[in-house]
């Protein structure tokens, strides 16, 4: 037979490689013959999967990089269904001026490009469209595998939303609070443990009068449970909460020096102010200084993220960090999860107490 004729020895393939396998003719055929494994040994070794051992996917993978082998992702995506693309839909968030993308996610963003890069997948990203059909534009009309959601604004009428994913069984996941029906799909932050965090550190500095700027309604679920540990906080301390201390704010600088404007008018009296973002305290922090007062000498503040600007202005700003690297981490695992058809849980990840001079010192505690 004509096949008798045809050595397919490994040793002879390596020879050939300038002439065969060099040719842009090289298959996974070649690397199974080469690796003595099957071709659907080189295809799971090659996407690392654990079911095959480190020692094996080394080997693969050398003998892929000796014969200048590259995987055809547009191929291998037609013959598996698959786009190797995660789709991140940003919120575009009308509330914070010319920004439009609350600078929080904008840093969450790079991690999660770099965490799908890890694992072979290239990203999407685009804002979040109000037509009712938006998330067709993705997973359904084949663009990506997978949706992050980021920055979900009103959580009530996004929660429509969020059902018509599930109806059509897309694969996403969502950054925020976690909320019943999202089992499986979410990655937040303790929230309420971050609220209780920042109350009982400005109750360590002898501050007994705690505004908290933020809204705390069913729309914002995230500030409200920071509004919640605040209560807390105060609570443990015997301190009755006195709701003249508190001002809606959703999360925008303008809205920060709005509050102070208001609780100044308003004859209370204060001596912190806990804001529930970032974008908030720093507007907070202008106003008061605008009115005269020092930070933290009158009034000690603490905001809520951690975004390269609190650690910028002047005094820096005490906050609460929500880690965007592990976030993003755990948003792509979860997401993969989906796809590769597991379930996966939801994760809260720990808030960290981040101490500069807003509050009178730079120290970070757990």
């Amino acid at each position: 037979m004509l096949s008798s004729c045809i050595d397919h020895s490994p040793r002879r393939l390596a020879a050939a490689g300038s002439n065969t396998l060099g040719s842009g003719k090289t298959t996974s055929f070649h690397i199974a013959l080469m690796a003595g494994v099957s071709q659907a040994t080189v295809s799971r070794a090659l996407r690392d999967s654990p079911l095959v051992s480190e020692a094996t996917r080394e080997k693969v993978k050398q003998i892929a990089r000796d014969l200048n082998y590259h995987v055809d992702r547009s191929a291998a995506g037609l013959r598996s269904g698959q786009t190797r693309t995660l789709a991140v839909l940003l919120f575009e968030d009308d509330t914070i001026g010319d920004a439009s993308v609350n600078p929080y996610f904008l840093s969450m963003l790079g991690h999660i490009t770099r965490s799908a890069a890890r694992r072979d997948y290239d990203v999407l990203v685009a804002f979040q469209q109000l037509s009712e059909n938006w998330h067709q534009h993705y997973e359904i009309s084949n663009r990506a595998d997978g949706i992050i959601l980021l920055g979900y604004g009103d959580f009530v009428s996004f929660d429509d939303k969020l059902e018509r994913l599930r109806r059509d069984d897309a694969h996403f996941v969502v950054w925020g609070a976690s909320a019943p029906g999202l089992d499986g799909r979410s990655v937040g932050c303790e929230n309420r443990l971050g609220g209780e965090i920042a109350t009982r550190h400005l109750l360590s500095l002898g501050r007994r009068r705690i505004a908290f700027f933020g809204e705390m309604d069913e729309r914002c679920p995230e500030f409200r449970d920071r509004y919640d540990g605040y209560t807390d906080a105060l609570n443990a301390e015997g301190i009755d909460i006195d709701p003249a201390l508190q001002f809606d704010a959703r999360g925008k600088e303008s809205l920060g020096v709005q509050a102070v404007e208001q609780l100044l008018a308003s004859g209370t009296q204060f001596d912190a102010i806990f804001a529930a973002s970032d974008l908030i305290a720093i507007g907070a922090i202008a106003a008061l200084h605008e009115a005269g007062l020092s930070v933290p000498g009158d009034v000690s503040v603490v905001g809520y993220d951690d975004i390269h600007a609190a650690s910028c202005i002047t005094p820096a700003l005490t906050t609460i960090r929500q880690d965007p690297r592990a976030a993003a981490g755990a948003l792509v695992d979860l997401l993969l999860t989906r796809i590769a058809g597991g379930k996966g849980d939801s994760r809260q990840l720990p808030p960290q107490l981040i101490v500069r001079k807003s509050c009178g010192s730079d120290k970070i505690k757990s």
